[in-house]
């Protein structure tokens, strides 16, 4: 259990509510283009508590329903290959329940009929009636199901169910897998005060909190670049969750000197990071990063490193002359629009070398600055839909500030 959790090759285990959501989000999505027939069929036959409960509880139809023969075989690839076995079976699942339940005379239709769809689905899985031959060739014979799309799927979902979840607070659908872990309540509660941060739990917490989970005044933050009222303000669009952790300055051109070498080596392995910039013109920007820096030396699949990282959660913003956030556009994209579908040119979030750092892309680079931290460009991009965030687009930085927050 240890090494299935610990893996950084391939992801076997999630281990949050939210990447919960994600993985049957993603089942969702790859059975709509690569099992359509079966998944208009549990469309029809969802009724009224809606496909989106059934498909949460798609881990158990393997885990839970699968006679033992079937699921020792499912596990064998597993243990090889990921996760990703897991959405070919849950495919393969849907593909073989479709066909013995299309006919309206059959056993199935009447049980999905009767006892609803969830229910005659875990029938199905316990009464398999398939071998366990048959159903790993039906997962593994769908064709154009490559892991590099189901891991496209799977990020696309995560980014934006974070970015959803911080900025309009969407509960998440809860499934029978999630019934016992801890809530986000704390969350909730959370309150800003005027002259310092203030996390609070609710009426019923006991007694004062610590220093790092409780008040600690914004004045403590030493920067060269931001007053009080420009740190209250930013940190008021700080993710929730992420005002609980005490800031900590990880990076500054004042005492650390202007190396990209150094900035990496002190700030890469933190995630998030908060970046701070502050012109010779005395304008003010930056931008909230969500990922870590050394995700550029990541590779893809095929050997390749990925250009560009990072989450919708990732935004910019401007303090001076003018205060503004700009969130990544997929954040309002999505409002109310399932299917709305948010261009790759929107998706460029953070890239880095050893050359350059940029935040944003798409027709434009919202910040780019150089390997020695002294000049950087800034222009619309499509990713956050942002103005230039100083009048000149060039500028050379008087100090660059990188906090991290302990704990995160």
């Amino acid at each position: 259990m240890a090494s299935l959790v610990a893996s950084k090759e391939k992801m076997f285990i999630t281990q949050t509510k939210l990447l919960n959501e994600v993985t049957w989000k993603t089942v969702m999505q790859i059975a709509k283009k690569h099992a359509k027939s079966a998944a208009q069929h549990l469309l029809r036959l969802s009724g009224a508590i809606g496909p989106e409960r059934i498909y949460a509880d798609w881990q158990w139809w393997i885990l839970a329903a699968l006679p033992f023969p079937h699921l020792v075989r499912v596990l064998d690839c597993f243990f090889h290959e990921g996760l990703k076995v897991f959405y070919r079976v849950a495919l393969a699942i849907l593909i073989l329940f479709h066909k013995h339940s299309t006919n309206q005379n059959s056993e199935w239709y009447a049980e999905a009929t009767k006892n609803g769809v969830d229910h005659a689905i875990d029938k199905f899985c316990r009464n398999m009636p398939a071998s366990p031959t048959k159903l790993l060739r039906t997962a593994f014979s769908i064709r154009a199901l490559s892991s590099q799309y189901i891991s496209r799927v799977f990020i696309k979902t995560e980014m934006t169910l974070k970015s959803k979840q911080v900025i309009t607070g969407n509960r998440l659908v809860r499934s029978r897998s999630s019934d016992n872990l801890p809530t986000s309540q704390s969350q909730v509660n959370i309150q800003m005060m005027s002259h310092t941060l203030t996390i609070r739990e609710g009426s019923h917490s006991p007694g004062p909190r610590a220093l790092s989970m409780g008040v600690y005044p914004i004045q403590a933050i030493k920067s060269q670049i931001l007053d009080h009222s420009e740190l209250f303000t930013l940190w008021s669009w700080l993710p929730v969750r992420i005002t609980m952790y005490q800031p900590v300055l990880l990076y500054t051109t004042e005492e650390h000197g202007c190396s990209l070498t150094t900035f990496y080596v002190r700030v890469e392995h933190h995630e998030p990071t908060l970046l701070m910039i502050k012109t010779c013109n005395n304008e003010v920007f930056g931008a909230y990063c969500s990922t870590r820096w050394f995700e550029r030396n990541q590779k893809d699949e095929r050997g390749n490193r990925q250009a560009y990282f990072g989450t919708g959660e990732t935004f910019l913003f401007s303090l001076y002359p003018e205060r503004a956030k700009y969130p990544w556009v997929g954040c309002s994209a999505g409002d109310g629009k399932e299917d709305q579908r948010v261009a790759h040119g929107s998706e460029l979030f953070m890239a880095a070398d050893s050359k350059m750092i940029t935040i944003g892309g798409g027709d434009g680079q919202a910040i780019w600055m150089d390997e020695n931290i002294r000049y950087g460009k800034t222009d619309r991009c499509s990713t956050f839909n942002n103005p230039p965030l100083c009048p000149s687009g060039d500028f050379e930085i008087r100090v660059l500030e990188v906090y991290g927050f302990a704990g995160a």
